[in-house]
Order: structure tokens, then sequence, then C-alpha cells
């Protein structure tokens, strides 16, 4: 058994001989929780905050604070705009969460986000040269219970600060209102990642999986297996970006989604579950077995698997069908699974397996682009526009299907995907500031290779200190000593 390397590339090779699949796959859900925790351990979390302004000496803090920086606030009072030049508003996201619904562990209290929202703000400054902060709010009324309201004032309150708002792990149905709400009435992009995020890279995932399947989007059957906030807005993207809702077929923990459901009806908070009520499923489809029979594509967004979606349920698709399972930490069904059951192209959310299906892939790109252009919002043909971004310039560097989108390895797809949304937004009339798309390329790309190389800079001086050695095998050791 190979020792693990500090960057993770070769942990396929260590496993022990006798190990299936289905034991490879679990170690690797227990190692990168064990050595997330321990890691961040190490180093007290992963973000901090660094000047970007030159200290020639300390005279400079006259400059940098009083009595100088008073020039700088009545100019931002006298014009708001210049907030955007004065400050790092221009490039500076606030990542909001009020905690109640982290990747498959439901509520884990408001500071039991940070781990994720932290992790959100990683990956925006590596991936997409944006700065993030991360805001767990606390969304409980006077009654104890969680109120869309408290997190919509929250934000209204506090946009003046930035440039753009990550909304993240909202329990439904307050994420729906959270974002109808704060969408329109906010002067700067909101952007639900778990929603838009997840449904713009499942649309560029599609695209590039039907041009290899030989269909067309609006001629496949689909099924959507869960109803939550990414589900449903998978399919409302999907269907602007020209799929037939008549057929879809969405399924929730009572069933499917269709006109007869009284239950979603005389709920008015779910009210997005009732539009895709009253949109699909014409024939007012029962069973999953049937939904399935013939279907040319499942996007499953519901429980941890695996054994969540069945093999035979993938065998009663139609011919080279497309299996979209992105539960985390585990996907509803194994690629190895889907793949035996028939299936020509399988996607998860992970890294680990082919062809990540990932709003890691899109969001940095998404919110560079718009604050490039100092955006209002980020309407859905921005989101759109990402998507095609996103799943063109995969075409073009080869696709087949165990790879149908770009990694997160591939720098250039950030600042390409960026450039067109940057676009996008010039188009839609959203944007205060015009650019061309080289231009919008070119400034991504530099703020990009500027985050990457002071990290690198920090890592060679000995600032940000490597992970032991010892310490990522001690966790891999455990990890398979808990799967044999």
């Amino acid at each position: 058994m190979s020792k693990v390397n500090a960057t993770l590339s070769n942990i396929n090779e260590c496993f022990p001989e006798n190990f299936s699949e289905e034991q490879k796959a679990k170690t690797k859900t227990f190692f990168y929780k064990r050595l997330a925790e321990v890691s961040h351990d190490f180093y007290g979390g992963k973000i901090q905050t660094i000047p970007k302004a030159a200290v020639a000496g300390f005279n400079w803090f006259n400059v940098w604070y009083t009595p100088g920086v008073s020039k700088v606030s009545t100019s931002i009072r006298d014009d708001n705009n210049r907030s955007y030049d004065l400050s790092n508003r221009s490039n500076l996201v606030a990542v909001v969460s009020d905690s109640t619904r982290v990747l498959g562990d439901g509520d884990v209290t408001p500071s039991g986000g940070l781990g994720v929202m932290e992790g959100k703000a990683f990956l925006m400054k590596y991936l997409g040269g944006v700065d993030g902060v991360a805001l767990c709010i606390d969304s409980k009324n006077k009654e104890g219970k969680n109120d869309p309201d408290t997190i919509i004032e929250f934000v209204q309150r506090c946009q003046h600060s930035f440039g753009a708002v990550n909304l993240e792990d909202i329990s439904q149905p307050n994420c729906y209102k959270v974002l109808d709400v704060l969408r329109e009435t906010c002067d700067i992009p909101v952007w639900h990642d778990d929603q838009q995020g997840t449904a713009c890279v499942t649309l560029a995932g599609l695209y590039n999986a039907l041009k290899l399947a030989g269909k067309r989007i609006e001629d496949v059957k689909m099924v959507f297996y869960g109803a939550g906030s990414a589900s449903t807005t998978c399919l409302r993207l999907i269907v602007a970006a020209g799929g037939n809702p008549k057929n879809a077929i969405m399924f929730d923990t009572k069933g499917s989604l269709h006109s007869g459901r009284s239950d979603i009806q005389s709920d008015p908070r779910f009210y997005r579950k009732w539009e895709i009520c009253e949109t699909t499923n014409p024939n007012k489809v029962l069973t999953v077995e049937d939904a399935f029979l013939g279907a040319d594509v499942l996007v499953s967004l519901s429980a941890s698997g695996p054994g969540v979606v069945k093999p035979e349920w993938i065998r009663a698709m139609a011919s080279k069908a497309i299996v979209f399972v992105c539960a985390n930490p585990v996907p509803e069904i194994y690629p190895y699974e889907a793949k035996e059951a028939g299936a020509f192209i399988v996607g998860t959310g992970r890294g680990d397996f082919p062809n990540q299906v990932n709003n890691s892939l899109g969001f940095p790109g998404i919110l560079k682009g718009a604050l490039l252009v100092r955006a209002k919002k980020i309407t859905d043909n921005m989101a759109i526009a990402a998507a095609k971004s996103l799943a063109n310039f995969s075409e073009k560097n080869g696709i087949h299907p165990d790879n149908i989108l770009a990694k997160m390895s591939e720098p250039d797809v950030f600042p390409y995907e960026a450039a067109d949304v940057a676009m996008q937004a010039i188009k839609d009339g959203v944007a205060r500031i015009t650019m061309t798309w080289e231009e919008a390329y070119q400034l991504a790309k530099a703020s990009i290779q500027h985050s990457r190389g002071m990290v690198d800079s920090l890592m060679k001086e000995g600032w940000i200190k490597p992970i032991p050695e010892n310490m990522i095998q001690e966790a891999f050791d455990w990890a398979c000593s808990q799967c044999k």
C-alpha cells in the first residue's frame, strides 16, 4: 500500500489490494472528512485578511486611516458609485447563510456553517480572484422559528459594503422567498449558489452530455429525483434553456409532482414547487418505475447514498441514458453501479469520480463576471450564458463520456466564463460599466493569477506551512480501518 502524497493525487493507488469499489468510495468519504477536521484545526480555519496596499512607512497610516481617509468617506458620500473605486467593494462578496441546510447535515447552528462558508470564500479567491467573507447569521424570530424575513432584512442592510451576495445553505421553503425578494430589492447581485449555481453547472453538463448522446434538449424525457431548492431550480433553468416541461417528472418525498398535489398547492411557501406541479407531468405519472421507463435524463439531488437510486430504475431508461446523481457527500448510486446498469454518462458532485457536476465550476467565474461590470443583478440569461460558456470551453478541450466538463484545475475556464457572463450582463442592461470581452477576460485572468501567485508565494516563504505528511497518512489509515 503506497503512502498518500501531499497533493492527494495518488489516493487511488493507496488502497489495500482487496478493497472493492464500494470500500474505496466509502474510504474516500471517511478520509476527506477526517483530514478536513485535523487540517482545519492545524490552520485554525482557512481564510485570513491581509492588506493589498503598500506600507512604505508608518506615516502611511495617516493615508490609509485618519486623517487622510476622511476624503474617501466624503467622496463616497457625494457619489455612492465611488465606493467601487475607493474601497474593495468592487471585488468583495458576502457569503450569507443561516446554516439550516448544510450539505447533508441539516441545521448545524449558525456558527456550524462557517466551515462551508469559509470554504466558499476560499474557492472564490483561489479560483475566481474574488474576495469573500463568511457571514453566518441566526435567522430565528421571537417565536424561535427560522424566518426568511430576518435574512432578507440583514442582507438589505449590509449590501452597501459588498459588490455581490452569495446565499448558501438556507433550508426550503425559506430559500425561495429570500432569493426572489433580494434579487428584486437589492442594488447588487444576489446569487443563491445551492439553487442557481447547481442549476447552472448541471445545465452545462447536460449540454455536453446531450451532444455526446446525440439527443436534443427539447426532446428528452427527464426525471428529477428530489424536489429541494437545487433540483427545482435545475428544472426551471433547463426549461428556460429549451427543455420541454411536459417531458419532465419530479419526485419529492411524498411522490411525483403534478397538478393534483393539493398538499403543495395549499402551502403558499412552496410556490416554486407548485409552479412545477402546474407545468410538468401532464399525464400525472405516479410511480418512480413508470417515470424512469424510457427516460433519457436523470437529475438526482436527493438523499446521500448509496442505494437511493436503484440499478433497476436505470436499466429501465432509454439507450445512452444520462445520469446525474449529485447528492453529497455520497451520490445516490455509485458511478460504477450506474454504468453496470446501462448508463451512458454518469456525473456526480464529487471530484474523485469522473464528470464532477459541481457548482464550484460555476460561481467563481459567474461572480467575477458580475463584479467586473458592477452588475446590479444576475439574470437567468447570465446563468444560461455561464452554462453555455462552461460547456463550450469544455468541448474545445475535448469531451467524452467520462469527461463532459472542465475541471477546477483548468484555470482558464474561470476567466472565460467571467467574460461571457460580463458580456451578457451588458446585453441585459444590468451592468454599471461596459468593456469588451477581451478586456473582461484579461482582467479576470490577471486577478486569478494574482490570487494564486500570492498563495504560492506565502507557501514558498513559509508563511503558510504545509500539512505534516504523517497527519495525512494517519487520516487515510484511519479511514481504511473503518471500511475493512
